[in-house]
């Protein structure tokens, strides 16, 4: 078995894997479970549709302007309290959300009052939680042997994806007693995670190496600068096909808004366990270099993409998110090559720009794909397939990139 070296840490990597893989799981978990709730749960406290948007934009928003400062802070505090300081910021945010909530349905609170808070709850979510996805990234790259990147994000695609499988589930579920019950669950498990991290996760780094000082790395450095770009371009087409592929399925089979979530509801499970399956099994299990499996993944996406402008049935508009599920293995792939364009002592930093670029995606997504489905239902899908094509001709342009 190999050992890591990166960081200055010499152990197996297995453990740590193992462990860094519950903690994102955890992590993505406990956001997920709010995505069924939260409309709703506005709707009860008399808030808009327009406001519950401002919610998810805000998170995006500190998301993006902070991932930056967390994955650079990790190089100099530690991976560790880093992922600490995310998780338990994220818990406090929830609580504080549920608490603010709870006394809207009280009547203690007037609805401009509530909102604010509620929404400044929602900035310090995300201003916390975009510690932890590249706090995580950075702490794979330490215990992962350089040629071992690729197989080894993947397994955190993998936490991702199974994470947004089960916490709408749970979410629904946990709705039952309550819709404030689902927050104030993901609050208390986000304070186990903690727990969890706490005793059991090791650290990644010499304590030495905490005292370093921080190489300076920006969005404008040569090394990086593409990279991030085809980054965005990924997340932002996926994002726009997110935000309206229920839409499409209503429209194109001619559905009740049922039938329609039933319908979204077992084609995105199909497509988020085919995410899950390419990203936790077959890449680790073929090996490919970086380059190889976004040069695969992109082409299925592009598929996945024109398959949603053409299909007009159940058939097809599933088969072409099963391509686009396959396509995600460009994910790990992109992640590694990100990774391995660095010095070790700026894996942090790396990972903090990737995360505010998927940030910047989320924020940018919702907007184009809805505005884009206004004009023509097949609109977001040319679109992101566009998106696609510019990526994938960049990387045919670049045969050194990322190899």
């Amino acid at each position: 078995m190999q050992r890591a070296s990166s960081g200055g840490v010499d152990y197996s990597p297995v453990r740590p894997l193992s462990l860094l893989f519950l903690t994102l799981f955890n992590s993505i978990l406990g956001l997920s479970i709010l995505f069924p709730i939260l409309g709703p749960l506005a709707r009860e406290l008399g808030l808009s549709e327009l406001q519950v948007g401002l919610f998810s934009t805000g998170y995006a928003l500190m998301q993006f302007l902070l991932s930056p400062y967390w994955g650079r802070k990790s190089e100099t505090a530690g991976r560790k309290p880093i992922l600490l300081v995310g998780i338990l910021g994220f818990s406090v945010s929830f609580f504080l959300f549920a608490l603010f909530a709870w006394l809207g349905y009280q009547k203690a609170l007037s609805e401009p009052t509530l909102f604010t808070l509620l929404l400044l709850s929602r900035l310090l979510g995300g201003a916390f939680s975009s510690a932890t996805l590249p706090t995580a990234q950075a702490y794979l790259a330490d215990i992962t042997p350089r040629e071992n990147r690729a197989q080894n994000f993947a397994v955190l695609g993998a936490a991702f994806g199974l994470g947004i499988i089960f916490g709408p589930a749970i979410g629904a579920g946990l709705a039952q007693f309550g819709l404030l019950t689902p927050v104030v669950f993901s609050a208390g498990l986000a304070l186990l995670n903690a727990a969890f991290v706490g005793w059991v996760l090791p650290e990644s780094r010499r304590s030495e190496a905490h005292l370093e000082a921080t190489p300076g790395l920006s969005w404008r450095d040569p090394r990086v600068l593409p990279l991030l770009a085809a980054g965005l371009s990924i997340n932002l087409a996926s994002v726009a096909m997110e935000q309206t592929v229920a839409f499409l399925f209503q429209d194109r089979l001619g559905l009740s808004p049922a039938q329609t979530a039933q319908a979204v509801g077992l084609a995105l499970v199909v497509f988020g366990v085919v995410g899950v399956l390419v990203q936790g099994v077959w890449v680790r299990m073929v090996r490919w270099s970086p380059r190889a499996l976004i040069l695969l993944g992109l082409p299925l996406s592009l598929l996945g993409y024109l398959g949603l402008v053409f299909a007009h049935n159940f058939a097809g508009l599933t088969a072409a998110l099963v391509l686009l599920g396959l396509g995600t293995m460009a994910s790990p792939g992109l992640s590694a090559a990100q990774s391995l364009a660095v010095s070790d002592r700026e894996q942090g930093a790396i990972a903090g720009l990737s995360s505010a670029a998927q940030a910047l995606g989320r924020m940018l997504g919702p907007t184009l794909g809805t505005g884009l489905y206004g004009l023509s239902p097949a609109y977001p899908y040319v679109f992101s397939a566009l998106l696609i094509s510019l990526a994938m001709l960049f990387f045919l342009s670049q045969p050194r990139l990322a190899r």
